[in-house]
């Protein structure tokens, strides 16, 4: 990658190696400022948590104004926690899908203005692609000494996919090998979160509550999708469907049988009251649960938690044993969870298998992991034309 560094900045006749990165995919407004697609010098992001938790998740009228509100003063504080100018720049890079298309546009039409006014060159960056790089930023000393193949799991409110993501002449390639047929896992804890009364984001939430529970009162079981492992003997792109491997998740049946449990126990009358009690409380916190959950309902939460991770663990090995892949990259919001980490961790060395996920900070959207996956574009030079606009159901690879 330094070689690659050098050639773009003989090429492009500057030596800044400076992206500015803007994400506006969903309710964090982020901008951030990297060089090189290794060295963060800023990573600003305003979140909407605030904004739509009295509504138990996003609603997408509301982020698109808090983006028009935010996308100015984050741009400036990226910049001046950089101690950069707009002149210091080589790129603009902005998210472009998928995501919520309101949201979306709002930070590619500011992208778009920036960069013309500047005669800046303009990159877009798909958002799952941003996840991957959200590690391979932190790992960007030994990313060329990678193990291949590479998997990576995008796990998250919106996502669940895994990726084969191959390194060619410094260019990042990726296949989509696996996927939810529904709720992404993210989503399921969100909604089963708000189901049992607590506030959203849920992850959060249920991560620091299952400590308290038993996670294997409650035996769930998930809808069998059969999954594809043929032997990989194409390589042309109409040939890909039927010679890859696809794995697939589903996280909707889960959510039904939390549910039921709660219906079929008389739950309801001690939710409504958790939630009355947490919603007179400012700025709430998991430890202000606790008193207001019984045992009954932590184990509930133990096991809900232990069997999406459990899902998530068995199919992701499943499909690296089946691609032979040596190094796993698990990314996106829920690769913050405590458990996640645990036992993907631990399966890892079991299997002798390389494993890396993102810092906490990089583990939710930001903008720094907008303007790493950005450098090999550029250094590419693959910019995007004037007529970019939002793909809310973009897809990678």
């Amino acid at each position: 990658m330094d070689d690659v560094s050098e050639q773009a900045e003989t090429s492009e006749g500057r030596g800044t190696g400076l992206i500015l990165g803007i994400e506006s995919s969903c309710d964090e407004t982020a901008a951030a400022i990297v060089r090189r697609g290794r060295e963060t010098l800023s990573n600003i992001v305003t979140s909407q948590i605030a904004t739509h938790a009295q509504f138990g998740g996003v609603v997408p009228e509301l982020a698109s104004r808090e983006h028009l509100r935010n996308i100015v003063p984050v741009v400036r504080a990226a910049l001046a926690e950089a101690n950069a100018k707009f002149s210091d720049l080589d790129a603009i890079a902005v998210t472009s899908g998928p995501g919520l298309a309101g949201a979306l546009l709002v930070g590619i039409t500011y992208a778009k203005s920036l960069a013309y006014a500047l005669g800046k060159p303009l990159i877009a960056v798909n958002h799952l692609e941003g996840h991957i790089h959200a590690v391979l930023l932190e790992q960007a000393s030994t990313v060329t000494a990678l193990e291949t193949p590479i998997l990576a799991l995008v796990v998250s409110g919106g996502h669940t996919h895994l990726y084969l993501a191959t390194l060619a002449s410094s260019v990042w390639h990726y296949e989509n090998v696996g996927r939810t047929v529904d709720d992404a896992a993210g989503e399921a804890f969100d909604k089963v979160a708000k189901l049992l009364g607590l506030p959203y984001p849920g992850g959060p939430w249920i991560d620091a509550l299952s400590l308290r529970g038993n996670p294997k009162a409650v035996l769930f079981a998930f809808a069998q999708i059969k999954s594809k492992h043929k032997p990989r003997v194409g390589t042309s792109p109409q040939h890909e469907e039927s010679t890859q491997t696809r794995t697939f998740f589903s996280f909707s049946g889960i959510k039904t049988a939390v549910l039921r449990y709660v219906e079929t126990h008389g739950l309801k009358p001690s939710i409504e009251a958790r939630q009355q009690a947490l919603a007179a409380i400012e700025n709430p916190k998991p430890s202000d649960a606790i008193a207001l959950c019984d045992q009954q309902t932590l184990d509930l939460i133990a096991s809900f938690q232990h069997a999406i991770i459990g899902d998530l663990l068995q199919k992701t090995m499943r499909t690296t044993e089946a691609l032979g892949a040596r190094t796993l990259l698990v990314t996106g919001g829920v690769a913050a969870n405590r458990e996640l980490r645990a036992r993907f961790t631990s399966e890892a060395a079991v299997r002798n298998l390389a494993i890396a996920f993102p810092s906490l900070a990089l583990s939710t959207d930001n903008a720094a992991m907008i303007a790493a996956a950005a450098w090999p574009k550029f250094s590419a030079k693959e910019f995007a034309a004037n007529s970019l606009t939002a793909g809310p159901s973009l897809a990678l690879g």
